[in-house]
């Protein structure tokens, strides 16, 4: 059996200028990257104001496990399904973070016959979007960090600076760091930290912005610091905002790619979905929208955390009203949610099956509180039994969800046509009445509580005293209009990774509440999560290797 680096890099690409005709796009509106990447003009971008929107279809999954759901996949693989079906379809994707890709989890390109090319180039470097916004973040950092040493006329207290270095790398080790040692000209000694650049606020500005004009503007509102007084000192006040949207400039036009099967795939921004927003950019989204009668994009991780995000932070802002929810889940994925051990999911377990359901349960309720209509997808595997495939298909008929088996990781875009006409038909016959979860003129409190009670099933929530501290200072600026953004583990509906399937009665615990004024949300940090992951024992990096004439090996 042949792996995804392997498939990828025998796929036949096509021009990325055959690709952006099939859009309609000319090719004076790209900015080559190569033969194969291109990034749209902003001449481009503004010109397709005028148009109409075609469909907005998100595909999201239940919560992740070792077993892998496949979410990626299936959206290039739906995608690649619509052009069989002779539609005008576009992906609107993330780009991957290194972290992953030298880590545990592996990249984001999709997988087997079912993946958006140039398969390495994505996974690493691809155009500089990453490393760009990795430089806006540290020049910020540093321009604070020289603020304060020379002579600190914003009356900065360096005991309250929130603002942290970022690195697109798994580094446990940068998570509490001490800057400013050695001698007086060599900075104000004070303790630092580092989050992965996709958890960056700047990551989540640029994935908002509508243009340079509003990415000034939310940059500058950025909050680096509070001074003596207890008042929030800005990226503005630094005077670093204009500095910041220079390094910014190219990395805020959206990149086009293509899926093995030529599907145009715009593919922009890459939040975290279980500590940032989880979504690409409004820039990007928007773009296919107008482009392409139907548009395929995806949420991180769960829906409890990428869809919710992608509803009630996305949508809000930019305006955007989905008019179909695909949810992928897989038989492994299921039993492993009902007891499983990861080494024994092959095995027929239909008691197994009907116990670790509920978790798919959970978030097909979860999805139909936004009145957008669901269908729900199984990744197909070779090790799948009829018995357990005609279970959950009854199951989610009988929760009034469409059902389709997927099979785009062996057959491509062959794989996916049974999905494909049932999103069709579910386009073309079911009304979407799209509403977020909560209006904007509850507290922060009150939001928590609504995301905790209704989307992972929590009885109650509780905050630590620094928590209650910062969502007093929050409400004091005149930020309680803010939509909340949970920063949660992926792998349970609760704050505590080992409760499988739909845990209740539970407390979620906030420990941090933080404001990204410029990103125009608040942050609440719950549980164990971390901001800055670490390497696994066996890191992925260990097998990754390039061959004399320069063949990437081992990537995944």
């Amino acid at each position: 059996m042949k792996t995804d680096i392997q498939i990828a890099q025998e796929a036949k690409m096509i021009n990325i200028k055959e690709v952006a005709a099939s859009l309609d796009i000319k090719e004076d509106d790209l900015e080559f990257y190569g033969k194969y990447k291109a990034k749209l003009s902003n001449e481009l971008l503004a010109s397709l104001d005028s148009k109409p929107n075609g469909k907005l279809v998100l595909v999201t999954a239940i919560n992740p496990t070792p077993a892998g759901e496949g979410k990626t996949t299936t959206s290039v693989g739906l995608g690649q399904a619509m052009g069989v079906l002779g539609k005008k379809a576009c992906l609107a994707l993330r780009e991957p973070s290194l972290g992953p890709c030298f880590g545990i989890k592996g990249g984001a390109a999709g997988g087997g016959y079912a993946q958006v090319v140039p398969m390495e180039d994505l996974n690493l470097h691809f155009t500089g979007d990453f490393h760009a916004i990795t430089s806006a973040n540290n020049l910020l950092a540093a321009m604070l960090d020289n603020h304060i040493q020379q002579g600190n006329q914003l009356g900065i207290d360096p005991r309250q600076v929130v603002w942290k270095r970022c690195l697109d790398m798994n580094d446990r080790a940068l998570r509490n760091i001490v800057v400013g040692l050695g001698a007086k000209a060599d900075g104000m000694v004070r303790e630092d930290h580092f989050v992965i650049t996709v958890a960056s606020e700047i990551m989540a500005i640029l994935c908002l912005a509508d243009n340079m004009h509003d990415l000034k503007e939310r940059l500058g509102r950025i909050i680096v610091a509070y001074n003596f007084e207890g008042k929030p000192v800005t990226a503005n006040d630094l005077q670093a905002t204009g500095a910041m949207a220079a390094l910014l400039k190219d990395a805020l036009k959206p990149n086009l790619i293509q899926t093995l099967e030529h599907t145009p795939a715009i593919v922009h921004g890459g939040p975290f979905a279980n500590i940032a927003h989880g979504c690409n950019s409004v820039r990007a989204t928007k773009a296919a929208m107008k482009l392409a009668d139907i548009t395929i994009t995806e949420a991180g991780f769960g829906a409890d955390l990428g869809a919710e995000k992608f509803f009630d932070i996305k949508c809000r802002m930019a305006g955007l009203k989905p008019d179909a929810v695909v949810l992928v889940a897989t038989i492994r994925a299921l039993k492993y949610n009902g007891g499983v051990p990861k080494a024994e999911l092959t095995n027929e377990n239909l008691e197994a099956l009907k116990k670790g359901i509920v978790n798919l349960e959970k978030h097909i309720e979860n999805l139909q509180k936004y009145k957008v209509p669901v269908v729900v997808t199984l990744n197909s595997f070779i090790t799948d039994t009829e018995a357990e495939t005609n279970f959950v298909k009854e199951f989610c008929q009988s929760r009034g969800c469409e059902f389709a088996l997927s099979e785009v990781w062996e057959k491509g875009g062959e794989g996916g046509v049974e999905l494909a006409k049932k999103v069709l038909d579910v386009l073309e016959n079911k009304e979407s009445n799209f509403e977020p979860l909560y209006p904007s003129n509850l507290s922060i409190k009150e939001k928590i509580y609504k995301v905790a009670t209704e989307i992972y099933g929590a009885a109650d929530v509780s905050y630590s005293p620094a928590a209650e501290r910062e969502l007093k200072k929050i409400a004091d600026l005149g930020m309680n209009d803010f939509p909340v953004c949970m920063a949660k583990t992926q792998y349970s509906l609760s704050d505590d990774a080992s409760l499988l399937g739909r845990p209740e009665g539970f407390t979620l615990n906030v420990r941090e509440v933080y404001a990204s004024a410029g990103a125009g949300f608040i942050v609440a940090v719950t549980g164990s999560i971390m901001t800055m992951p670490g390497l696994p024992k066996t890191p992925a990096a260990n097998n990754i290797d390039v061959t004399d004439d320069g063949v990437i090996t081992g990537l995944f």
